[in-house]
């Protein structure tokens, strides 16, 4: 598999062949068969395809991997899941190399900094694995893929828009992310301000923090903002840890009802604060389906096969792709609420 995955990348870095997908929102448990169309969805063999994520062990990237590896079970392929215990981007690079030395067929990372990630993706490139990002990008490396959730506009404009509903439309919020160099927090956090200040002109973002992959942490600061600014109504959690630390912040200093926050959040974290009030909605997406679409990818790198304009992934609808920027697009964002919070088991 390796020699003939090495043969494939001379191909494909010599091809002028645009790549076009379409796939997937949420995952079919009621027929999990997942193996494909004729059009591009063939069988794994002998293929090994590893995922670093940001950090491991938070529900988010759990639920990532719960999905990889379904995809690897329906599929016939290895699934390879190793993240760093603190959002580290040194620690994560290691992982990377060490993934380089086992020689691995496809490699997708979520860069915790996709500038300093980018040199390493370039090793393994070199190395004959195709390089891939999924969850978060690195727009300016060698990546061949990137495994999107959500397009920048659509996550920004609908936190934007759960935000303002639960606010009335105006007043002053604050955002509470994550990595400070994360693409896709920073991609999502200029749509809201763009889009705050053109659809919403009586409110206002006072301030943006960042609190890492720290859930705790995200609680301290979104306390201190409401204690700095006696006028804000509204705190966002712009990333699965920050989301539920903004609403444990509000419901500490119980302000239920008087501030207001949404977040990305995964449902059963979220749950029992959109019960409560402390947090309005979670906007959100099918995160195992990620984790499948990203095996199933990996699949078609792999063997080197140009993925058709409109496959057949099975019990997965929705997923766009975009040729020019080598996205490979989940679909629109989910919106969690009290409602639905239990539909999901992670």
């Amino acid at each position: 598999m390796k020699t003939s995955r090495k043969l494939a990348m001379v191909a494909a870095m010599t091809a002028t062949a645009a790549l076009a997908v379409t796939g997937c929102t949420q995952r079919n448990s009621e027929d999990p068969s997942g193996n494909g169309s004729e059009e591009g969805g063939g069988g794994g063999g002998d293929i090994s395809v590893a995922f670093v994520p940001k950090l491991q062990g938070i529900p988010y990237f759990e639920a990532m991997n719960t999905g990889g590896q379904q995809a690897a079970e329906e599929l016939g392929f290895e699934w390879l899941y190793q993240g760093p215990t603190d959002a580290d981007a040194a620690a994560q690079a290691e992982i990377v190399r060490s993934f380089i030395q086992q020689d691995v067929d496809v490699l997708f990372v979520a860069p915790n900094d996709p500038n300093s990630m980018a040199p390493v993706l370039e090793e393994a490139q070199e190395a004959g694995i195709a390089v891939a990002t999924t969850d978060t990008d690195a727009p300016d490396s060698v990546r061949e893929l990137f495994v999107n959730q959500a397009d920048a506009e659509g996550i920004g404009t609908a936190l934007t828009d759960e935000m303002m509903t639960a606010m009335g439309g105006s007043g002053q919020y604050a955002i509470v992310s994550c990595g400070e160099t994360a693409a896709n927090l920073n991609s999502w956090i200029a749509v809201q301000e763009e889009y705050t200040a053109s659809d919403y002109p009586d409110a206002e973002i006072v301030d943006i923090v960042y609190a890492g992959e720290d859930q705790a942490q995200a609680t301290q600061m979104a306390t201190n903002l409401m204690n700095a600014n006696p006028d804000l109504t509204g705190l966002i959690g712009e990333c699965t840890s920050s989301a539920p630390g903004v609403a444990q912040a509000v419901t500490d200093a119980g302000r239920i009802g008087e501030v207001f926050t949404v977040g990305l959040g995964t449902p059963q974290a979220m749950a029992p604060y959109l019960e409560s009030g402390a947090s309005s909605a979670s906007v959100l997406w099918d995160v195992e389906a990620l984790g499948y679409l990203t095996g199933w990818a990996g699949v078609q790198l792999a063997n080197g096969e140009e993925i058709p304009a409109e496959p057949s992934v099975e019990g997965i609808d929705g997923v766009t792709y975009d040729a020019d920027t080598g996205v490979l697009l989940l679909g629109p964002p989910l919106i969690i609420t009290a409602d639905n919070a239990g539909d999901y088991d992670y």
